[in-house]
């Protein structure tokens, strides 16, 4: 019995240890692709647009504006957040400050949270808000 109870502890910890390094690179890659949806929705959607955030949040609920950052770049490459939809040139959508929070026994002798890096997208302007077959290509779920 005393045997037992030993074994499954450190089988248990190892277990749950797998299983939470498991869901921490299944937020990762979900970090990953929020930034490619959040750059894909930036480039066709107007500056400003609530609905880049409402897409990254599809994979990562816990997102909030402090958590994305979206930066416009003009024709010739410069940073522009200015810039309008007739002379932006690109969007890099990024996430910042984004932690994990282990759940295992194995994640308690680690900080409370696990700064992950930086995510970021960079994609060309598209229709930025125009769409020729649709005046609605923004507001697609």
């Amino acid at each position: 019995m005393i045997e037992f109870s030993l074994v499954l502890m450190i089988f248990l910890t190892f277990f749950l240890g797998v299983m939470d390094f498991a869901r921490m690179l299944w937020t990762w890659n979900a970090a990953n692709e929020a930034t490619r949806w959040g750059a894909r929705t930036a480039v066709v959607c107007s500056q400003g647009s609530d609905k880049v955030l409402d897409r990254m949040r599809k994979f990562l609920p816990q997102l909030t504006r402090d958590n994305v950052v979206v930066d416009w770049y003009d024709a010739a490459g410069n940073q522009n957040n200015a810039c309008t939809a007739t002379n932006c040139g690109a969007v890099n959508v990024r996430i910042q400050n984004l932690n994990y929070q282990w759940i295992s026994p194995i994640g308690f002798s680690l900080p409370a949270a696990f700064p992950m890096p930086g995510f970021s997208t960079y994609l060309p302007r598209e229709a930025m808000g125009t769409d020729p077959g649709s005046s609605s290509v923004c507001s697609v779920p």
